[in-house]
């Protein structure tokens, strides 16, 4: 991993990845000393995490690359009280089912990221494990007692949810205090001496370092990139109504590369240097193509490209930038099968025997391609459409058209509608 001055730190300072931090300068020098334990920890409210989370995850891959320890924490005990960072209400409370089942799915997609194989590069772990044996009056005697409530309630997120119209249950008011507990098992048991997240968990991770220091006498560190925020300006998430999930089966890899194929111009940079793991300079290269010549959006096709073979797999974003070819380009003939397969969950799909292709009309009709029989063959008469790139005439039949793969006719309307029959035998 090429870095900016061989220090991470100061990589991270020029992808504008560090909002907040720690002694900065304690920070870097206990870096470059290494190897330290970092660790990055989200709620599994769901059974897939999502773009929201991922800046997180590609920071423990780079923490990772550098010869560091990683540690992905699964919150399923603060995760049944919820967090109030960034939330105008509390959030559903989860049964032990339903976070096993979180936990796993969460785990499959972390350990495309992050190396999970080898405990001593990488781990996953759960909060509950150490947390539900503690009873009430141990949680106050060893944790309460250190945190004053002047602290708690100085924090900025507290007093947003103080101010709402909603208030802040003792529940979750008690979430930093649980995570504080979080940061020193982990540096008991896995040596983590960073703590990581997104702005709005800067007043936990202070909670923290700051209990460490009042526990074991120890200086330990935590920072916190910029927090990503939806079109609306809410924070990026499962809950802000910006769903980009990691799983596949909720965002398909195809679905996943439009999201990033979408990043407007004037932050195409930044999002590159935040997710991409190109070297700085690379991406600065890029960049500058990118600005000379945006029409062919480089810069969008470079972070999409990235981040779905980071999530989803090399196979997976060839075949998914395969599928937006046959859609945007005009000849779908060098496709692979794989490409049609992404498409039928992706648009309209149809099947069909045959047979029904005889009857061009009809079949136009009845894959909405035209309102009415009249205006299928007023469309047609116009050149309108088109299947599997070829143009067709008033004379043209859909059953003298080549079938892709055997099965697969891409039919097209103008430029942007479309719609696959696939011909079943």
């Amino acid at each position: 991993m090429t870095l900016v001055d061989g220090d991470l730190i100061a990589d991270l300072e020029a992808r504008g990845l560090i909002h907040d931090s720690t002694d900065r300068e304690h920070l870097r020098a206990q870096v470059a000393a290494g190897p330290i334990g970092i660790y990055y920890g989200c709620d599994p409210t769901a059974d897939s995490l999502h773009v929201g989370n991922l800046i997180g995850l590609v920071m423990l891959r780079r923490f990772q690359d550098a010869g560091h320890k990683a540690v992905a924490l699964a919150g399923g005990a603060t995760g049944m009280i919820g967090d109030p960072s960034g939330k105008s209400e509390e959030r559903n409370l989860l049964d032990d089912d339903a976070l096993n089942h979180n936990v796993d799915c969460i785990k499959e997609q972390l350990g495309r990221i992050v190396d999970l194989d080898d405990p001593q590069r990488g781990t996953l772990v759960d909060n509950r494990d150490w947390t539900q044996p503690i009873t009430i009056l141990e949680f106050l005697r060893d944790v309460g007692k250190h945190v004053t409530v002047n602290q708690m309630l100085a924090r900025e997120s507290v007093k947003t949810r103080l101010n709402s119209e909603h208030g802040i249950s003792f529940t979750e008011f008690s979430y930093m205090l649980l995570q504080a507990n979080d940061y020193l098992h982990l540096y008991d048991t896995e040596g983590c001496v960073i703590q990581i997240g997104g702005s709005d968990q800067w007043g936990n991770i202070v909670s923290g370092v700051d209990f460490i220091r009042r526990k074991r006498q120890a200086a330990v560190h935590g920072f916190s990139w910029p927090l990503l925020t939806a079109a609306d300006g809410s924070k990026l998430g499962k809950t802000s109504g910006a769903r980009v999930w990691l799983d596949s089966a909720k965002t398909s890899a195809y679905a996943f590369r439009q999201h990033w194929m979408q990043t407007p111009d004037d932050i195409v940079r930044t999002q590159l240097l935040m997710f991409s793991l190109r070297p700085v300079a690379e991406i600065e290269e890029l960049v500058e193509r990118h600005a000379a010549e945006p029409h062919r959006r480089i810069g969008q096709r470079a972070l999409a490209d990235d981040m779905v073979t980071l999530v989803h797999g090399a196979d997976a974003a060839v075949a998914a930038n395969e599928a937006a070819d046959v859609l945007f380009a005009s000849d779908p003939t060098g496709a692979s099968a794989a490409a049609f397969e992404i498409l039928s969950r992706e648009i309209p799909h149809t099947r069909m025997n045959a047979r029904e292709l005889e009857d061009s009309i009809n079949v136009l009709v009845a894959t909405d391609l035209a309102k009415s029989n009249g205006d299928a063959r007023r469309t047609m008469d116009q050149n309108s459409y088109s299947a599997n790139g070829t143009r067709l005439t008033a004379k043209d039949q859909l059953s003298d058209q080549k079938l892709l793969h055997g099965k697969y006719l891409l039919l097209r309307r103008g430029k942007k509608v479309h719609h696959l029959v696939e011909i079943i035998s």
